[in-house]
């Protein structure tokens, strides 16, 4: 035996050849199974695709550099559910292009941020962290409030998504660029965007009532995150729809 593998180790040819194989072994043992089962992500009932607003929101997040700081992953671990909430379930991130789990946290994980403080609790934090957190490193954002939100070709952003399996249909692309206006407006009539994106958080975000600004966008986005799922109904092990 250590005679074949000293012709193996003398060869490099014939080494090369017979590490690919195995690699490709390998490999194939853990892609095949996949083609073998529905889905490799387990459904869960309320996750939707993001909203124009919201999307537009993560676009800003993802392009300032949120997520460096920030992850949207809590860990099964006790001290992180008692912390944050709920362990992240794989399904809540299926329509992240990319997926904003991250990997380190200069600041607190925020996959259940949404809902636990107000519109306005939201854009002071934004505008000057250390007026809501006094120990807080965060380098402040008050440009998005005097920002107007470019948005007129959020459809193409809708369409593009569709490529890459995120359910938008047709009419969702179609009405993008009204629901996004609908959800941003107070007062505005918004039965078309909150029946395509239930849970949607509607109206004034930022305190300007009169113009749609990027920190309208963060601060949907923000309040939007964990708040789809009704987590007391998910039991492990049971959850396909």
């Amino acid at each position: 035996m250590a005679y074949r593998h000293e012709i193996i180790e003398k060869n490099s040819v014939l080494l090369v050849v017979l590490s690919l194989i195995t690699v490709a072994i390998g490999g194939l043992v853990e892609i095949v199974p996949l083609f073998t089962i529905e889905s490799t992500i387990e459904r869960v009932q309320g996750v939707r695709p993001y909203s124009p607003l919201e999307l537009a929101g993560r676009n800003i997040y993802i392009r300032e550099g949120c997520y460096l700081c920030h992850s949207q992953q809590i860990r099964p671990l006790r001290d992180e559910v008692e912390r944050y909430g709920h362990y992240s379930l794989a399904a809540e991130s299926m329509y992240d292009h990319p997926f904003q789990w991250g990997s380190k946290r200069t600041g607190p994980d925020l996959a259940r941020v949404g809902g636990k403080y107000s519109n306005e609790w939201h854009v002071e934090h934004l505008k000057d962290p250390r007026a809501v957190v006094p120990e807080s490193i965060m380098p402040p954002y008050a440009f998005l409030a005097g920002k107007p939100l470019a948005y007129a070709d959020i459809g193409d952003h809708l369409k593009a998504l569709r490529v890459t399996g995120v359910p938008y249909t047709d009419e969702m692309i179609k009405e993008a660029k009204a629901d996004l206006e609908a959800q941003a407006t107070p007062d505005a009539d918004t039965d078309g965007v909150a029946g395509r994106y239930p849970k949607a958080r509607m109206g004034d975000m930022d305190g300007q009532p009169g113009r749609i600004t990027e920190m309208d966008a963060l601060v949907a986005y923000l309040q939007m995150l964990g708040t789809l799922v009704e987590f007391d109904k998910v039991q492990p092990g049971s959850l396909r729809q």
